[in-house]
Formats: structure tokens, C-alpha cells, sequence
């Protein structure tokens, strides 16, 4: 079976309801203005500094580790970059982004407690917009850029293998 035609698991179903429920919720409870998005990213470059800074490397790394795994498996099957695809296949985009969902769930939902737990000790206050961000931000982009790095390397070096065993052969 296609890893493109597999069912959103639990937690990436969980994953959903709670980004549109902090998305509906941000929205209601304080609007989008200019001013909340200012705040956003203050927020978030103030956040580097901050207590709980280590979520910074945490969850790219994580993503990355996820990432990895999946874009040498892209290679082996011989698929085009993954994010390239997400943007010019309509056709497979949702399969697409239902499998990086599926890879990313955990990730985003540790991205939202951690977030949550920052915003009521560090500024006593919740932005469920700024939650959301946050965790698709250090989350599930790295995993869309970093899975397409990687197959691009895995797969020069399976040609760069197969390029050296087709000069080995020759050679005989």
C-alpha cells in the first residue's frame, strides 16, 4: 500500500480538531488585526531568550528525525521532492499532507503543550493563534523542507553508487 493513500492516524485527527478549535478560538477571542500579528512575532523572536528555549532545537530536531527517515524512503522509491510535489500535484496533495501529518502529529501536539505551558508561565496569558503557529512553525515546516533535502542527498548518493558499481562492472 502507497504511504499516500494511508487514513489520517488518531493523533494526526487529533492534531486537526485542536488547530482549527485554537484557530476558531484565537480569532474570537482576539481577533486579526495587525496589532495581534505584530505581537505574534515579537512574541515569538523575544521567545529564543526565554525559559523553555530548548523547544526551539527540540522540535525542528524532532521534525528533522522524522524527516530523515522519510525522505530516504522517498528516495528509495524513486518520488519526486516532497514539497515540490505538495505544490505542483493537485491531485496528491491531500494524500501529501495527510502523510506529513501523519509523521508530524507528534511532534505538533508536544509544540502545543509546550507552547501552552510557556504562554501561562512566561506571559500569564493564552494566544491559541500564536500556539498554533508556534508548533506548525518549529515543527511540521522543517519537516517539509528537511524531507526534501534529504532525498535529494539520498539520492545522488544512490546514483553516485550506482554510477560506481556501472564502472566497476565495465571495467571487467
Amino acid at each position: 500500500m502507497d504511504a499516500r493513500s494511508q487514513r489520517l492516524g488518531p493523533l494526526a485527527k487529533i492534531v486537526i480538531v485542536l488547530a482549527v478549535a485554537l484557530f476558531v478560538g484565537g480569532v474570537a477571542w482576539h481577533g486579526v488585526t495587525f496589532d495581534t500579528l505584530q505581537r505574534l512575532w515579537h512574541n515569538l523572536f523575544d521567545r529564543t531568550d526565554a525559559p523553555m528555549r530548548f523547544r526551539f532545537v527540540l522540535q525542528p530536531l524532532m521534525a528533522a528525525i522524522a524527516a530523515v527517515h522519510d525522505g530516504r524512503e522517498d528516495a528509495r522509491a524513486g518520488r519526486s521532492p516532497f514539497l515540490a510535489m505538495l505544490l505542483r500535484n493537485s491531485q496528491e496533495r491531500v494524500g501529501l499532507l495527510r502523510e506529513a501529518l501523519n509523521a508530524t502529529a507528534r511532534i505538533i501536539l508536544l509544540g502545543l503543550m509546550m507552547d501552552v505551558i510557556y504562554q501561562s508561565l512566561v506571559l500569564q496569558t493564552f494566544y491559541p493563534n500564536e500556539a498554533l503557529a508556534v508548533a506548525l512553525l518549529l515543527a511540521f515546516a522543517p519537516y517539509l523542507i528537511i524531507r526534501g533535502l534529504v532525498l535529494r542527498i539520498a539520492r545522488a548518493r544512490l546514483l553516485g553508487r550506482a554510477g560506481e558499481a556501472g564502472s566497476v562492472n565495465h571495467r571487467r
